[in-house]
């Protein structure tokens, strides 16, 4: 099944009443419930990001459905609504987060709504719950200086493997963009693979550092829901996602650019 096509998951935060902040992307503990139902229901076999990964890399054959759950960021509704979800089907999954915005000794004051402890981490990761990076204040990585850039990859996994001991191995982009720059200092940081956004299957080809992940929100019915991971019609589903990523990476580039050549004083 090297040519398989997996559907990796991503949620942010599971929550009754999210902020306005992370509302779009939230998901309800009882939606989140009920999805996780249609995965075991359907015979689709969970893997971590790290557990994908080894099998591409190694030519080991894939579960015969496989699926992925991952969680960005790190809100506190992954521990309090999903773990038990989670354990009741028997299901791994991963949770990227971005250290500087957990409640603890790192806390920046970043974090968009009531996010996790380090407690409350260590217990998902007892659960079967892989612990990924996701930068440690979550900056639009392309858009910053190489040290910056260095200093977000670096901290946030120094961070992960004091608070687990054990070194985090997977890593998401902040808002799910990247470049060939960001790529290659996540290779050199040590992280063996990485998952961006792009709405579609993931696929071996793609590559270790810009695996794609499709996205469950709030607005995500049990149709939609059930034609995402059977793999049907996911062009048509994201269409709007895929325009809008399309022009803002444009607009990206443009503003790196500008930057880098104000700071040449061309």
């Amino acid at each position: 099944m090297s040519d398989a096509r997996v559907p990796i998951l991503m949620y942010h935060a599971v929550a009754t009443d999210p902020n306005d902040a992370t509302r779009e992307l939230s998901v309800t503990p009882e939606a989140f419930a009920e999805q996780m139902a249609v995965l075991a229901d359907r015979g689709l076999q969970p893997l971590t990001t790290a557990g994908l990964a080894a099998c591409w890399r190694s030519g080991r054959p894939l579960p015969e459905r496989p699926v992925l759950i991952t969680f960005d960021d790190g809100y506190e509704g992954v521990h309090r609504h999903a773990l038990p979800v989670l354990a009741k089907h028997g299901f791994p999954a991963t949770l990227f987060v971005s250290t500087g915005w957990l409640r603890g000794p790192y806390d920046t004051g970043g974090g968009l709504d009531t996010m996790l402890d380090w407690d409350q981490v260590r217990e998902l990761a007892a659960g079967g719950v892989e612990i990924g990076g996701h930068s440690h204040s979550h900056p639009q990585l392309d858009q910053v200086s190489d040290a910056t850039l260095r200093f977000e990859l670096i901290h946030c996994k120094e961070i992960v493997s004091d608070q687990l001991g054990a070194v985090p191995a997977s890593f998401a982009y902040p808002y799910g963009y990247s470049s060939r720059r960001v790529r290659q200092a996540v290779r050199e940081t040590g992280y063996t693979q990485a998952l961006a956004v792009g709405n579609d299957l993931a696929r071996r080809a793609q590559g270790p550092y810009a695996l794609r992940r499709v996205t469950v929100r709030r607005s995500t019915g049990a149709e939609e829901f059930e034609r995402v991971i059977e793999g049907r019609a996911i062009a048509r589903t994201f269409a709007g996602d895929r325009a809008l990523t399309k022009g803002y990476a444009v607009v990206r580039r443009a503003r790196r650019a500008r930057r880098l050549v104000a700071r040449s004083g061309g």
